[in-house]
């Protein structure tokens, strides 16, 4: 198609871009004679014409096309096009298997390097140790072959006790608080049962108050080891959520918040019997303080451990609390103080043994009446706890000789009629003695621990599936 059969447009009428893409596609028509010609605008050119036989020139979205007259289009860059992009792609053809051939290489060092490093796996234990870390999940049936190589906690155990005691000390750091009234409350009973309880003499009298001072003396001790209810209650629900991804073992978290609470436990141990013993004028010297001091040490480890295991069968704290109260005044009743050992009644008296309050009362007791030479009740003072107290000296003399006419034995103001042992005997404390109360007090709160894991073990066995 030669443009010199277009039919010019009138003056003032330019084309439009569709009419100009028309005549494009008509030049580049094969139905065109031999020396009709276009010319292909686009990239890949590497010959540009010195002139073009027109001019485009760009005017609100229309065309306006300007021809010599006797000039057809003239193609310029079709095989430069062509040569140009079949080298291309002879190029990215060769790059590309090179780049396989050096990726093939590379992957055969890698394996060579593993199998020489590295022990080979079976499939069993590659899945086992996926498993393991968490990035596949068994789906198949149990098998004892394959879960046994399978370890089913990430760390042993004593990482797992540091991590929890860590833990604990950091909580115990942030809420200084709690610990702080703890402390608060045992000094403040220690000053007051000191102030009380000032310098108690060696008659029957002081007998009364040293029983009274021991009884109420345990009681507190329990009843301040009551603030480890809420302790477990508040983090069970961490507890249960870590147990159930393994994230330790029930058995480290005992044993870790076991040794955590000695240390308190020993300086409220401290506290207490270092602002009690002189005060009270309690007998032993330095040993008798020290034996004092465990005894209270023992207490509440036996009360804190009892409590801790309460804990772990209740869900709440109030119920915690109503359950606690209650159980302590059972072993206070039990104990030997209100009515002793030998005044119980059969059927009742596996509670006296059962009793944690027993334990430690009547090794305190023996432990300030055990000395044999010590006299509490000397000849006159034997009428003081009876209606014959009220009678004057001289009467009470004439009545010590009276009695030792009749009895044969002479009786003075100065006879020792009561020492400590009779006292242990009044009192039904003849089974055990003071060491064997300790230790079975410590004994306790072991066993009671134990209980605490199995609730832990039983009472929680949710896993993560």
């Amino acid at each position: 198609m030669e443009l010199i059969d277009f039919n010019p447009r009138p003056r003032g009428l330019k084309p439009t871009l569709a009419e100009l893409l028309q005549w494009v596609r008509d030049a580049e028509s094969p139905n065109n004679s031999p020396h009709d010609h276009v010319l292909q605008l686009g990239y890949g050119c590497t010959s540009v014409p010195s002139s073009y036989p027109f001019v485009l020139s760009f005017t609100n979205l229309t065309y306006s096309v300007k021809v010599r007259r006797k000039m057809t289009l003239v193609p310029s860059c079709t095989s430069n096009i062509q040569s140009g992009t079949k080298s291309l792609v002879e190029f990215n053809k060769s790059w590309q298997i090179t780049k396989n051939q050096q990726k093939q290489r590379a992957n055969q060092n890698n394996l060579m390097i593993n199998s020489c490093c590295k022990p080979k796996l079976s499939l069993k234990d590659a899945i086992s140790a996926s498993i393991s870390r968490g990035k596949l999940v068994s789906g198949a049936p149990n098998d004892s072959n394959l879960s046994s190589s399978v370890p089913t906690f990430a760390n042993p155990s004593w990482i797992e006790m540091a991590v929890i005691s860590k833990r604990s000390l950091t909580n115990s750091r942030r809420m200084p608080e709690l610990f702080g009234i703890r402390l608060g409350a045992v000094l403040i009973t220690g000053i007051i049962l000191a102030t009380m309880f000032w310098h108690l003499d060696s008659s029957p009298k002081g007998i009364k108050e040293r029983l009274g001072f021991f009884a109420f003396t345990m009681s507190t001790t329990f009843y301040t080891c009551a603030e480890a209810i809420p302790s477990f209650l508040q983090e069970r629900y961490i507890f249960m959520r870590e147990t159930a991804y393994n994230a330790y073992r029930r058995s480290s978290y005992v044993l870790a918040h076991s040794l955590i609470s000695i240390p308190s436990l020993a300086f409220l141990s401290l506290t207490f019997a270092a602002t009690t013993f002189w005060a009270v004028g309690l007998a032993g010297g330095l040993h008798g303080f020290l034996f004092f001091f465990f005894t209270i040490f023992a207490a509440f480890w036996a009360g804190s451990s009892f409590v801790t295991f309460l804990s772990g069968i209740v869900t709440h704290v109030m119920l915690g609390y109503t359950v606690v109260v209650a159980i302590l005044a059972y072993f206070l009743l039990f104990s030997g103080f209100f009515i002793s050992r030998d005044k119980i009644p059969p059927y009742w008296l596996w509670f006296h043994y059962m009793s944690l309050v027993k334990y430690p009362y009547e090794g305190a007791l023996q432990n300030e009446f055990d000395d044999p030479i010590k006299c509490f009740v000397r000849g006159t003072e034997m009428f003081d706890n009876s209606p014959l107290g009220a009678f004057p000296v001289a009467m009470k003399l004439k009545l010590l000789k009276s009695m030792s006419t009749t009895l044969g034995v002479n009786i003075t103001a100065s006879t020792c009629v009561t020492t400590g042992a009779d006292i242990l005997k009044q009192q039904g404390i003849t089974d055990l003695n003071k060491w064997s109360c300790l230790w079975i007090t410590i004994a306790l709160g072991f066993f009671f621990r134990i209980l605490f894991y199995l609730t832990l073990l039983l009472g929680s066995k949710n896993k993560r599936r």
